[in-house]
């Protein structure tokens, strides 16, 4: 993605074309001040005043637009993401108001993913004005760590695999002055028994590692992100079907989501000690693969039996957990595209969302309904613990029933949480199969803006 740093500037009153908000229930007195060629053009353009919808009008020797929006009095982050996508480039300001939320979706609205275009078509800039200067730093941040995620999931798999995961990281950290630390070789098979398991059958090339980043004073409250980094996720032994595996090279995009959540931490200079967990593996087939049946040991000393090879993402993902509250942290987060079963249960759109504490599900999903990143909370119920039992080792990584499996991955990994750490997990599908305004089709964050809402309501 280019820098999208120009899209929001400062409203010194430049020249710039006007963006009229109306809802319907404005839209009569709206029509009543407009000339009679004005409302001609209106009317040849069937504009009623839906959501997303808009109409050019003449206005002497120029124009400007007008746009329906549900409430003009309480916008969202995308109620002008469409015209930011269709209107032709140049300067906007929104006329009479603000723009508020709706900055975000601006930006949000214009990304490209054009790596792989040998002739990528030119397409803006569309510039948006605001006097509102100190929202415009945040917007942007948002915005960049939004077309982090989405730059990252939608790189294919031979070009964002571990090695390149590892790149991206150390980067950002680099960027931040913060501390780096790669485990790989016989030092993972010892540290991180599960991720070297899961990893192993890979090309060398793509061989597993942990990554971890450590930022902010020691003195601060400890915080720590995880994230699944299952750079391509064949199935392992247990092997997807071809449709199954065609959208795999999203399986990192719970990695992409902490390093994300991350770089903004870092950027606003939050008062925390920072962890940032990545366990970064492909699960891939050969001769030395794991196998159902095989019996992993963890980080944290527990045993685990394989169930199935296809749900290695907890596995990878416990030695992470188990290695982020060695530190002690008040907090941890992780992101993973863990189930099938979230899917099912909530669709595309909404991460299912499992917490140790009721208030902290209550807080991250106020946060998400404030950032329209909305996501939805599932139990961690404990009756549900019994599906993980094993006959010949401390617990099986998968359920044998088919019942409740986001919620039974979510105990798989409470497992290795410390007792008593307020804990949080998001079962993210971290794409979108359709656009919407200011969401193409392809990589997305979501669940990113919403744990961004706690950390700055915490530690902001």
């Amino acid at each position: 993605m280019t820098d999208k740093h120009d899209l929001i500037q400062p409203d010194r009153g430049q020249p710039a074309t006007p963006i009229h908000l109306v809802d319907k229930a404005g839209l009569d007195d709206f029509i009543k001040g407009l000339s009679a060629p004005q409302r001609a053009a209106l009317a040849a353009q069937k504009f009623v005043g839906d959501g997303y919808s808009h109409a050019i009008l003449p206005d002497g020797d120029g124009w400007f637009v007008v746009s329906g929006v549900a409430n003009v009095n309480s916008l969202s982050s995308w109620c002008m993401a469409k015209l930011a996508e269709v209107l032709p480039p140049g300067t906007y300001r929104r006329a009479g108001a603000q723009p508020g939320p709706a900055l975000f979706g601006w930006v949000s609205g214009q990304y490209r993913f054009d790596r792989y275009r040998s002739d990528p078509t030119p397409d803006g800039p569309r510039v948006l004005l605001t006097k509102d200067v100190k929202a415009i730093g945040p917007a942007l941040a948002e915005a960049a760590a939004v077309a982090l995620v989405r730059d990252l999931v939608n790189t294919p798999a031979e070009d964002m695999g571990p090695a390149q995961l590892e790149h991206e990281a150390q980067l950002i950290a680099k960027a931040h002055k913060a501390e780096f630390k790669v485990t790989s070789g016989d030092a993972l098979e010892r540290g991180f028994p599960m991720v070297h398991g899961v990893g192993r059958a890979a090309a060398r090339s793509h061989a597993p590692r942990v990554i971890e980043l450590h930022w902010g004073d020691p003195a601060h409250p400890r915080i720590a992100l995880v994230g699944k980094g299952v750079c391509f996720d064949s199935g392992g032994l247990d092997i997807k079907p071809s449709s199954g595996m065609l959208l795999m090279k999203k399986d990192m995009g719970g990695a992409a989501h902490a390093l994300a959540l991350a770089q903004l931490v870092m950027q606003a200079g939050l008062k925390v000690r920072l962890h940032l967990v990545i366990p970064a593996v492909e699960n891939a087939i050969s001769g030395n693969a794991f196998r159902p049946g095989d019996v992993l040991r963890s980080r944290a000393g527990l045993s685990v039996e394989i169930g199935n090879t296809d749900a290695e993402g907890r596995l990878v993902l416990g030695d992470a957990l188990a290695r982020a509250g060695e530190e002690t942290p008040e907090l941890v987060l992780d992101f993973a595209t863990l189930t099938g079963a979230a899917r099912v249960a909530l669709g595309p759109d909404l991460p299912a969302l499992m917490a140790r504490r009721t208030e902290t599900a209550a807080d991250l999903q106020a946060a998400g309904k404030a950032a329209d990143d909305p996501c939805w909370p599932l139990p961690l119920h404990d009756g549900y613990r019994e599906y993980l039992k094993s006959d010949i080792a401390d617990l099986n990584n998968a359920g044998g029933n088919g019942f409740a499996g986001a919620i039974v991955g979510g105990l798989f990994l409470d497992k290795f949480v410390p007792e008593g750490t307020d804990w949080a997990h998001f079962d993210t599908f971290a794409w979108r199969p359709a656009a919407k305004p200011g969401r193409p089709k392809g990589g997305d964050a979501l669940g990113l803006r919403a744990a961004w809402g706690l950390l700055q309501q915490r530690y902001g």
